[in-house]
């Protein structure tokens, strides 16, 4: 017999009861992105892989080691996305979405794909949900995107966090910084490889995670000792709003985070209880993104934050367990003639919005009763031939054994089950 089939290595899979907490992580994240306006923006798992190379940039380790890239039949070079913002861009561009009104602001969730090695809180296929706010340069805007993304993660009770923030600068002040930055480099003892993504991008070798470069970057000079006076008034501007709105926060002059597109206002969440992968999202203002892939010269701003990992951070804080199961109502038929009975009335209290089920099969009341309190239900009937020639039910509520009679009718069930809600 041949062996039976497994998920792919690196995969991060959900299934009940823990996928109740990946909604809730999605759910949580993507309510405070709609009350702020955000729209859905529905993007494909692959694209042109110049898209990639040109928009997260060829020094990253994403893109020259981490991309899942195929030849198609065509002959074209296609790639599985590893992050949202590009696939955003370039659909706002092609769809005109900057013509419109401005800032454009959309979110999305979906998996993502790198090929890493795969460790805890480390997949090779993880997901994501994402912000972007296209079109208005203001510290104002900054400050919502990165409140929106405290605002979930305070929603899931989380708390065990830090927001890490820094400014990469504007062009000028980028300019400056590099002159000295490439003459410090130039200095250390390098490897190869590690000389060509420095010629790249100097930037890269801060976020550089082996001992020896981090050791030899520790005296290199810092972006936000070089900030032009327009660059370090919007840097302050947002310092400023942070705290306006209580969102404490720690600046990070050595944070630069993984892709090539960021300027200006940069940050990420980092959680203390997660070891090595402690980044739970982060994101920053991308302001030559748009034009780079062909667009207007249009700047932006917006985040990914990464719902596996907070997922493990609402276990490592032990707030996982609550609201996960919404079964409001299990009816047990103990006949043929009850169960035609009980499907009718489960079937209208599902579409007035209640979350109820039924012992399907031949299951005894025991094993019933068993069902219903490993599935969570707030509320059990028991139906059989006398409930159904008196029209009447006893509905138990299960965390205090309290029983009351309800007459049989979709009203009556309703009222029973969502006094108490």
């Amino acid at each position: 017999m041949a062996n039976s089939f497994q998920a792919p290595k690196g995969v991060s899979e959900y299934f009940p009861p823990r996928s109740a907490l990946f909604e809730r992580v999605r759910d949580s994240l993507l309510r405070p992105a709609r009350l702020a306006g955000y729209q859905l923006i529905e993007l494909p798992v692959f694209e042109d892989t110049e898209l990639f190379t040109r928009g997260v940039g060829d020094s990253t380790d994403v893109v020259t080691k981490e991309m899942y890239t195929f030849e198609d039949r065509g002959g074209r070079s296609i790639t599985l996305r590893p992050e949202g913002t590009a696939g955003a861009m370039r659909a706002v561009i092609e769809h005109g979405l900057d013509r419109g009104q401005l800032p454009v602001k959309v979110f999305y969730v979906g998996p993502f794909f790198r090929a890493e090695r795969p460790q805890a809180g480390r997949f090779r296929q993880f997901y994501q949900f994402g912000i972007e706010a296209i079109g208005v340069d203001d510290a104002a805007l900054d400050v919502e995107v990165i409140a929106i993304a405290d605002s979930g993660l305070k929603s899931l009770g989380l708390s065990d966090y830090t927001l890490k923030i820094t400014s990469l600068g504007d062009r000028d002040s980028r300019a400056k910084h590099r002159e000295d930055l490439v003459k410090f480099i130039a200095k250390l003892n390098l490897d190869e490889e590690t000389k060509v993504r420095a010629s790249k991008n100097p930037l890269r070798l801060f976020d550089d995670k082996r001992e020896s470069i981090s050791r030899a970057m520790s005296d290199a000079p810092l972006l936000l000792d070089y900030l032009t006076s327009e660059a370090q008034s919007n840097f302050e501007s947002v310092q400023e709003q942070l705290k306006t709105l209580r969102i404490k926060f720690v600046i990070e002059p050595r944070m630069v985070r993984g892709l090539d597109y960021y300027t200006r206002t940069t940050f990420e969440f980092e959680h203390h209880s997660l070891g090595a992968q402690s980044g739970i999202g982060g994101g920053g203002r991308y302001d030559g993104l748009m034009k780079e892939l062909g667009g207007a010269e249009l700047s932006g701003i917006g985040f990914a934050m990464g719902i596996d990992r907070i997922a493990l951070a609402c276990e490592a804080e032990s707030v996982a367990a609550s609201n996960q199961n919404g079964l409001d109502l299990y009816m047990i038929a103990l006949s043929p003639e009850s169960k035609s009975a009980v499907l009718a009335l489960v079937h209208g209290l599902r579409e007035a919005g209640v979350c109820s089920d039924i012992n399907f099969g031949d299951r005894g009341l025991k094993g019933a009763m068993k069902a219903a309190d490993r599935l969570g239900a707030k509320y059990v009937a028991v139906i059989g031939d006398d409930e159904l020639n008196a029209g009447v039910v006893k509905v138990k509520e299960m965390s205090t054994g309290d029983e009351s009679a309800v007459r049989l009718s979709h009203s009556d069930l309703l009222s029973a089950v969502t006094s108490r809600k």
